[in-house]
């Protein structure tokens, strides 16, 4: 029934709309899973072969606009700075996931999509995983959010702080933290294995409750719901251990799968569905750990699916690179569009500039490019041939249209690095497993991908990256 409330509500806001383009900027909610592979949700085969049905997930992409070929960097940290400055996180200092306890994230030379937003109006909330800067100066809430709730690095901080060895090891404990725009973020709780099931119910309803209070005040909002499922350990909410009856991955999609439907009906109810763009998305490929990599019970260690792709994150193929993409704008986006055009995660940024009426900063490289009118129906292209592929701060290799080169390959998260004095070529659509090199005949795809790797170089020489760990202030070098 209450999908048919829902679709009812959709054809309303399209009636009323009658074709006629929306003047006023459109909310936004972007819901990003971690480490949610491609073959997951049902709309891309996965669900219930998954180990449950994602009928929420499904009627979302079937509302408006999926995408096959949606892109990501293939780390948590770097995919998290791409979407949020539109730039590769190369430029930014952030290619790799950081390992020690130094100083990462964003400098606050970075104008992130929170503040490029809240300089035209919008009210920004972000509640979730963070992973750009966890001392002073580098939180969300540095960063152009109103308000935070969450935790400022990874889910497996809350494994190890639960370990009997990490007592004495002078590492400190991580918080669940909250804060307000420009305030010192303040400690709620530890993040411990204790609450590791129940904070995603928490950053839902927290979600809710923003939404709600800024269409109360007549403001339009900007929700980023970085959520810390998937990402190991999987440990579903109490209210979901069990339901599938085909374990913890069932369970834990039935989960992500109730609190979209529960976030779509909010935005239903508070009557902003017409001209709210929802978007479900995630930051890299599927969960490769195995039992034998952890201390923790087989049960809570998963292996992820990336669909047809192969590998998961950590590595170049496309299973690390290709994640879910669906979104709903009912007065803008044609319901059951779909598309395999290539989109890169970058490329959001300047699309909801475009669509929010912001300013795409002009005094840096912006490597995104706007969609706005690709996802609205209004040209079948999507304007990006291609990309440059990054494993950490290296040049893995380029994908262009079908093709993809590979300089260097790794065979896992954690596997073989392979290193090659010619470039492999996949053709996708033949292979997309990547296995079979067509290098030969195909000479003539390096000569077609290369420029944009070419121009990319040439730009990294005018525009230095900005080194990770960088001070603020910051201030970029003049350009060569």
């Amino acid at each position: 029934m209450k999908g048919v409330v829902r679709l009812l509500a959709l054809v309303a806001a399209l009636a009323a709309c009658n074709g006629a383009i929306a003047q006023d900027r459109p909310n936004l909610l972007l819901i990003f899973l971690d480490n949610f592979g491609w073959g997951e949700p049902g709309f891309n085969g996965g669900g219930i072969v998954r180990g449950a049905a994602t009928p929420e997930l499904d009627q979302l992409a079937a509302d408006g606009l999926r995408l096959t070929n949606f892109n990501v960097e293939v780390q948590c940290t770097p995919s998290r700075s791409a979407i949020m400055t539109g730039r590769y996180a190369i430029r930014s200092g952030n290619g790799t996931v950081p390992l020690g306890e130094g100083v990462y994230g964003l400098v606050q030379w970075e104008v992130t999509m929170a503040e490029m937003l809240s300089n035209v109006g919008y009210a920004t909330g972000m509640f979730g995983k963070w992973h750009l800067g966890r001392t002073e100066g580098r939180f969300p809430t540095d960063q152009g959010f109103d308000e935070w709730y969450g935790v400022p690095n990874s889910t497996d901080e809350a494994v190890y702080s639960s370990l009997a060895e990490f007592a004495d090891s002078g590492v400190a404990e991580t918080f669940v933290l909250q804060s307000t725009k420009d305030s010192t973020p303040e400690q709620v709780r530890p993040y411990t294995l204790d609450y590791r099931p129940v904070i995603d119910r928490d950053l839902t309803d927290k979600a809710k409750d923003f939404m709600a209070r800024q269409v109360a005040e007549k403001k339009t909002f900007f929700v980023y719901l970085p959520y810390t499922a998937t990402h190991f350990p999987t440990m579903p909410h109490p209210d979901f251990v069990g339901r599938s009856g085909k374990g913890p991955w069932g369970d834990l999609l039935m989960q992500v799968d109730s609190y979209v439907g529960e976030l779509l009906d909010t935005v239903d109810e508070l009557g902003v569905s017409e001209n709210t763009i929802v978007i479900f998305t995630a930051d890299n490929g599927p969960e490769a750990l195995s039992s034998g990599e952890t201390s923790l019970t087989v049960e809570t260690a998963i292996h992820g699916s990336a669909g047809p792709w192969r590998s998961t994150l950590f590595t170049g193929y496309e299973g690390a690179l290709r994640v879910p993409f669906a979104m709903r704008w009912p007065s803008r986006i044609e319901p059951g569009s779909v598309s395999d055009e290539i989109v890169h995660a970058m490329d959001l940024f300047p699309t909801f500039a475009r669509l929010a009426g912001g300013e795409v900063p002009s005094d840096r490289v912006i490597d995104g490019i706007d969609m706005a009118e690709f996802f609205t129906g209004e040209r079948a292209n999507s304007g990006r041939e291609g990309f440059i592929v990054y494993m950490g701060n290296d040049v893995f290799g380029v994908k262009w249209r079908d093709w993809k080169l590979h300089f260097n390959e790794q065979t896992g998260w954690n596997g073989v690095l392979r290193e090659y004095t010619m470039p492999r070529v996949y053709n996708l659509m033949n292979d997309p497993q990547e296995r079979d090199n067509v290098l030969f005949p195909h000479t003539w795809v390096p000569k077609a991908a290369l420029p944009q790797l070419e121009d990319h170089i040439a730009s990294l020489k005018q525009s230095p990256p900005i080194p990770t760990g960088a001070p603020d202030p910051y201030e970029p070098p003049k350009s060569q």
